[in-house]
């Protein structure tokens, strides 16, 4: 596999018939452009959308450190049957921009290229340069499939002014000692008219499902990338989760509920009180900043059934297809929009923009990169004068380095939307939380099967 796969790297496809032989190891013609030719010419980019300044300051450093190239970006977003369809006519771009989830899917597929000599010939060890989660959530079939970027790790924030009136403290928000969890989202709950009025504690249980199966120490897939969700440890983690759910009304009342929350909104769930805690990424902390002196809130870490703090990896990577014209230049150019200087630049351009918004609060940038991440902290990340937003930002920062990743399988994207439909499912009470992952397994596993091949 390993051997087949560097042979890609050589790859251009002209038409459609060139692609489908490509892929089945004939037929293509040779690419003379390699990983270690100086980066020159014109590169096309795709799947840059809504780049804030964050996102421009480093694509202008990159523009800098290739000089002799030309850059070219389609700011359209990333489209999965776009990027097949693509890759089918020979009409793809040098790099592309996609959710990790999907990374080893097109890695299975022979439609992306290994980086590992991307890496290598730069003198970039992935290891030190991104949190091993990430490196993770790239690697498949021995194999690093894409540069990663970002990282959002998911953390519990808490609703000081519901918690208080309810005498409930944060150390009884503790995902490791479930009856206590219990007790207190039980305490902190009101409804009104048989309806939600202030969830206790909202889980997030199907968007946020992985964490939970993983922090009670299940898994969605195996070493290997093959879908494992019928394990007893995931049936566990779901029935905890529907323990949760019908103490605070049930899941369907409770859906209702969180579907009506003005999420990024003045009405936001921590202004108007309608939760007392509540699994968020941290990039809900910015959305709350402007809100800093109507909400009281603090975070603490999800915890694994062993009580160590626990969160998970997720977030974006550049891939280059099979057949693209400039593979040296994309190589190049992906490595520098993550490198340690690009990232620099993107936080004192979010610093100067923090800096003329008043009351603006710097939560940091959480770029997939150790070494990024403590530096931005260092330089730009000051008190700001409230300590709950402090804490917050804090708890967030000291639970990044905790991470695992979900893993890397052809068929991520199925087992995530199969483990979404079984947790409703099993919540909703129509399975038992059992049935719902035999179910899932099964359709989980007919889609890696396909991918396989």
């Amino acid at each position: 596999m390993r051997k087949r796969q560097q042979t890609l790297l050589a790859i251009t496809m002209t038409a459609s018939v060139a692609v489908l032989a490509g892929c089945a190891g004939g037929g293509a013609e040779t690419n003379e452009a390699t990983f270690s030719d100086e980066p020159t010419g014109t590169l096309n980019a795709w799947g840059f959308d809504n780049a804030d300044e964050v996102g421009t300051s480093r694509l202008d450093y990159a523009e800098e450190q290739l000089s002799d190239v030309t850059v070219e970006i389609d700011a359209t977003g990333f489209d999965a049957q776009k990027f097949t369809t693509r890759a089918a006519s020979g009409q793809v771009p040098d790099v592309v921009q996609m959710d990790r989830q999907f990374v080893a899917t097109y890695a299975a597929q022979d439609l992306i290229q290994p980086l590992d000599d991307c890496f290598s010939g730069n003198d970039v060890d992935p290891a030190e340069r991104y949190y091993q989660s990430v490196v993770d959530d790239v690697t498949y079939d021995g194999n690093i499939w894409a540069v990663p970027q970002f990282y959002q790790p998911p953390a519990i924030m808490l609703n000081k002014r519901v918690m208080d009136a309810a005498g409930v403290t944060a150390d009884q928000i503790d995902t490791s000692q479930p009856e206590v969890l219990l007790e207190a989202a039980t305490k902190m709950y009101q409804e009104s008219g048989g309806n939600p009025a202030i969830l206790g504690f909202d889980p997030v249980a199907v968007n946020q499902a992985g964490l939970w199966l993983l922090g009670y120490g299940g898994q969605l897939m195996d070493d290997e990338g093959v879908p494992a969700l019928d394990t007893p440890e995931n049936a566990q983690a779901i029935a905890y989760l529907k323990e949760l759910m019908d103490a605070q009304g049930g899941y369907a009342k409770v859906k209702s509920f969180v579907d009506s929350f003005d999420v990024f909104g003045d009405a936001n769930p921590y202004t108007a009180d309608q939760v007392a805690a509540q699994v968020n990424p941290q990039w809900y902390v910015n959305v709350l900043t402007p809100y800093v002196e109507e909400v009281q809130i603090e975070a603490v870490p999800f915890r694994n059934q062993d009580g160590e703090p626990f969160t998970v990896a997720s977030g974006t990577s550049f891939v280059i297809p099979v057949g693209a014209a400039n593979p040296a230049a994309a190589c190049d150019w992906m490595l520098a929009l993550t490198s340690q200087e690009a990232w620099m630049a993107a936080g004192e351009a979010r610093a100067e923009t923090i800096a003329s918004t008043p009351g603006a609060i710097n939560t940091g940038l959480f770029t997939g990169s150790p070494e990024a991440d403590q530096a931005i902290r260092e330089e730009f990340v000051t008190e700001s004068g409230n300590a709950g937003f402090d804490q917050t930002i804090g708890t967030y920062y000291d639970v990044v380095s905790e991470g695992v990743s979900f893993g890397a399988s052809p068929a991520g994207q199925e087992i995530q939307s199969e483990l979404k439909n079984a947790v409703t499912s099993a919540l909703l009470g129509d399975k038992t939380p059992e049935e719902a992952l035999t179910d899932a397994q099964e359709a989980s596993m007919r889609a890696y099967d396909q991918a396989v091949g």
